[in-house]
């Protein structure tokens, strides 16, 4: 049963009823594509200039890859404007759990237009796995000036609202009632709560972390600008302080930190009420 206002259960074009990611991937691919394609902001479809039906640009060419295989309960989908981009406007990865929940694992939405910058990949132009194999200390030092998060190469569309009305509109549709995800950084944790989420584990790191980067506080005390990463002030922040986290500032690593999400629920969780406002987290 759908719990959303006005949401109805999912149902194949010929209307079996639909539960699982793996009832949509036994579907024919035109029809996946249009269930899948429904996941992507219209406004993305309207930047540029995809068609919605077709999920194809003003030059013929599809711009959206859905990678739904039969007999399994993930998907993957890409928007990319050229095929050989070396990046994707849209990306999403989605798994459905043993216990029929929805994992959100990845949601990037990125701006081509923007400055690319190399994060992503260590000093020799190898693959850094979100900066667990390496840094390219160079780039996220001008990423950081250029108002980006870490392990963010280009700046984003300021789309994963309405991408995520959309999604939990579809888990519900589904008849799931819990997302679940993994923040990979501070930032991505404290955006999510934005968004209604609690926390599996987790929680009492992000609140002993904002007890630290009060006035005074251990972590304060660490921005003591020995690196570009760890300025007096960056306290202040959502920004500053993922910063100072990815730069290695806690005595401990970042990890560990599960979210969950009850489909049409906000938990109103706040572990940083005194940040100051940013437009980037909207």
């Amino acid at each position: 049963m759908a719990r959303l206002p006005g949401n109805s259960p999912l149902t194949s074009a010929d209307g079996v009823p639909l539960f699982r990611l793996a009832d949509i991937n036994a579907l024919p691919a035109a029809e996946k594509d249009r269930i899948y394609g429904g996941l992507i902001p219209s406004r993305l479809f309207e930047l540029f200039s995809i068609s919605p039906r077709t999920l194809c640009g003003p030059d013929g060419e599809r711009k959206v890859t859905v990678i739904a295989p039969t007999g399994f309960s993930f998907m993957r989908m890409e928007v990319r404007l050229h095929p050989d981009d070396r990046d994707t406007v849209f990306f999403l990865d989605i798994a459905e759990t043993h216990y029929r929940q929805m994992d959100l694992a990845f949601c990037i939405i990125s701006d081509p237009r923007a400055p690319r910058f190399d994060v992503d990949v260590d000093s020799a132009g190898r693959n850094n796995y979100f900066a667990t194999h390496g840094r390219n200390l160079a780039e996220e030092e001008q990423a950081m000036a250029a108002g980006l998060f870490p392990n963010q190469t280009r700046r984003g569309l300021r789309m994963f609202g309405e991408f995520f009305t959309l999604f939990e509109r579809f888990v519900d549709s589904l008849g799931m009632e819990m997302i679940v995800a993994e923040p990979l950084t501070y930032d991505n944790a404290v955006r999510y709560e934005k968004y209604g989420f609690d926390y599996l584990t987790g929680r009492r790191l992000m609140e002993a972390i904002d007890r630290s980067f009060q006035p005074g506080g251990e972590l304060t005390r660490r921005l003591d600008g020995s690196t570009p990463f760890r300025q007096p002030g960056q306290e202040k922040t959502v920004r500053g302080r993922s910063w100072a986290i990815h730069d290695g500032i806690m005595d401990e690593p970042w990890d560990d930190v599960r979210i969950y999400k009850m489909v049409g629920e906000c938990a109103g969780i706040d572990t940083f009420p005194g940040r100051e406002n940013e437009k980037e987290m909207l």
